[in-house]
């Protein structure tokens, strides 16, 4: 920071002052009486006066020559012009400015509405921050949050314009222009310069900052945070997050765009060109879960700005919007990589199975109809997999008796209990792993739907049942206290769908049951806390992916029965698995290097033992 020096006309300054104050003073005393003896009656009708015009315009009067002596010809920027707040607003939104800073004030998203039913608003209750700090060649700095602007609102072809003018002449000045068209989610934002360039330290980076305080828009903050975070697109097509939790600073490079998503809802800067490198940052401000909380997150963005021939020449995008993949995509700036549809093959499955089926489906079905319709499509495609990890566990029950005399023949040789293990599978035609494979096949299916339903749009605020939101849990009871890890409600999906867990677990435990082998956990009590673990951590998950669970399971269950008593044949699999163990079967590929392998370890054990 600058070291302030001793300005001998500001002191000459300062003593005018005085003395016209003094002045003053006496001419309105002498106008009051002809005397400056105040009787004690009269002294406070005389303060009064005193507080009147005269000290007031005084005031003003000083005010203008500590800005002009502090910003010298920038100080009318620092002046106030008296203009009112403008507001833009289109089919989608309705904004407000404050000539102040050229601040938006108000960002209303006019179709929704929050938890409360009250409008829907990014910014409002001054949540939002925004400067450009710059330097001038005579060392002043100067920040646009202190810049009164003269505002000009103009519309043309449905486009409304707003201009916003801090003037040192009719030829030198800065602006900041917002602008609007008739239906869609963005605001052109431009930072324009004319004249300055003589003015401005071009040698010190301009830099621009913007801070959002997200507010809270539904019933379940700690739900509602897991999903709003700070995201943006760097290079050109790399996307990536600062944490969910507690603090975080980031510089990435080449920055196409920085999102601030609220969960449903997103303020998105999109910068023309890409910036070099800014700085993203972020907080956690939910330190509490209740009802009364206001805010889930901050978010920052700092971004140096480069002059062109020394004059400003920034253009950027506001979206302020839904966060919807369909909406989001049609803008074609990639801002739909903002949601967290997965990574790999789950956000693939997401983005080409999932998000089409599901819009299709709910187009013309109640949403909760969509989701049991589209669960049954995926089930039954799925079922073959049920199927062949139905068999494997068919073919595991009968050689349990046997794999169980084996474990107490060779209880003492771990490795000679393998081998003899591994060559009853193959002589039955059995493979341990094939219950295995049929469920790690089910595993992208399984992930890809756990992030689509918390982030599909579509869901919020449609009602199902007892639920009246499928995007936010469906409470049944309020508890009036707070469960560590479970909430301060009961909802219905989750239990329903740890119900039908529990009732899944206990059939295909139950026929594929294995002997505990020593050192092992038991895995009956595992699969026995897989409801249990449902039940709480499901309590405060949006209710349309607990939907998606119950049913899931309730047709598997179903699938397998009809397998079980219609499709399977027990006795026959019995008779097999009987005739492949009478025939000779060569051993290749893993299971005969593995064999290897057990032989070389038990002969290298004897050896020691010698």
């Amino acid at each position: 920071m600058e070291e302030r020096k001793f300005d001998p006309y500001q002191f000459i300054g300062f003593v005018l002052i005085a003395l016209i104050l003094t002045w003053m003073l006496y001419v309105n005393k002498l106008e009051e009486g002809g005397t400056p003896v105040v009787e004690p009656e009269n002294t406070e009708v005389t303060n009064q006066k005193k507080e009147e015009a005269p000290p007031i315009q005084l005031n003003d009067s000083l005010r203008k020559f500590n800005l002009q002596s502090t910003f010298g010809i920038f100080s009318n920027w620092m002046t106030d012009k008296g203009a009112s707040s403008q507001r833009l607003e289109n089919k989608n939104l309705l904004i407000e400015v404050n000539p102040k800073g050229g601040l938006l004030t108000l960002v209303r998203l006019k179709e929704y509405s929050d938890y409360l039913d009250q409008p829907l608003e990014l910014v409002k209750e001054n949540n939002n921050k925004f400067n450009v700090q710059f330097y001038t060649k005579d060392g002043r700095r100067l920040n646009t949050k202190d810049f009164y602007f003269s505002p000009k609102l103009t519309s043309e072809n449905g486009k409304q314009k707003l201009s916003l003018k801090a003037t040192i002449a009719p030829n030198q000045y800065l602006e900041f222009i917002y602008a609007i068209n008739t239906e869609n989610f963005l605001v052109d934002f431009s930072i324009q310069s004319s004249g300055i360039a003589s003015l401005i330290d071009t040698s010190q980076a301009a830099v621009m900052s913007w801070e959002t305080s997200a507010f809270r828009n539904s019933k379940s903050i700690d739900y509602e945070g897991r999903y709003t975070e700070l995201t943006y697109g760097y290079e050109e097509d790399k996307i990536d997050y600062l944490s969910l939790s507690g603090s975080d600073e980031e510089s990435p490079k080449q920055v196409r765009w920085v999102s601030f998503r609220q969960h449903f809802f997103s303020a998105i800067l999109i910068p023309k060109k890409p910036v070099v490198q800014l700085t993203v940052t972020t907080d956690n401000l939910a330190d509490r879960k209740s009802l009364e909380e206001v805010f889930t997150k901050k978010f920052g963005v700092e971004i140096p700005l480069v002059y062109q021939s020394g004059e400003f020449d920034i253009q950027f995008e506001y979206y302020f919007g839904v966060t919807d993949y369909k909406t989001l995509k049609s803008y074609d700036r990639d801002l739909e990589s903002s949601i967290p549809l997965g990574w790999g093959i789950f956000g693939w499955l997401n983005r080409f199975i999932f998000l089409p089926l599901f819009e299709f489906l709910s187009s013309f079905l109640p949403h909760g109809i969509a989701i049991i319709l589209m669960t049954i499509i995926v089930r039954l495609g799925m079922s073959p997999v049920t199927y062949k990890s139905y068999v494997s566990q068919i073919k595991m029950k009968v050689l349990r008796p046997e794999i169980e005399e084996l474990n107490k023949k060779y209880k003492d040789n771990a490795v000679k209990r393998q081998q003899e293990t591994m060559s009853l599978y193959n002589r039955a035609g059995a493979n341990p792993m094939a219950g295995c494979i049929p469920a790690l096949l089910q595993l992208p299916v399984f992930y890809a739907l756990f992030t689509f339903f918390p982030v599909a749009f579509e869901l919020r605020k449609k009602s199902f049942l007892w639920a009246d939101d499928l995007s936010s849990y469906d409470s049944i009871l309020d508890l009036g206290f707070n469960i560590p890890f479970y909430g301060d409600h009961v909802s219905l999906f989750p239990i329903l769908a740890s119900v039908a867990i529990f009732f899944y677990t206990q059939m295909t435990t139950g026929q594929h049951a294995m002997p505990q082998q020593p050192g092992m956990p038991n895995m009956k009590v595992v699969m026995y806390l897989m409801p249990l673990m449902m039940l709480f951590f499901f309590n405060n998950y949006a209710s349309g992916l607990s939907l998606y669970y119950f049913v899931s399971n309730l047709l598997t269950i179903f699938l397998m029965l009809v397998i079980k008593n219609y499709i399977i044949d027990d006795e026959k699999i019995y008779a097999k698995i009987e005739e492949n163990k009478k025939k000779p079967k060569k051993v290749g590929g893993f299971s005969a290097r593995l064999q290897k392998a057990m032989e070389e370890a038990e002969k290298q054990k004897k050896a020691r033992g010698r």
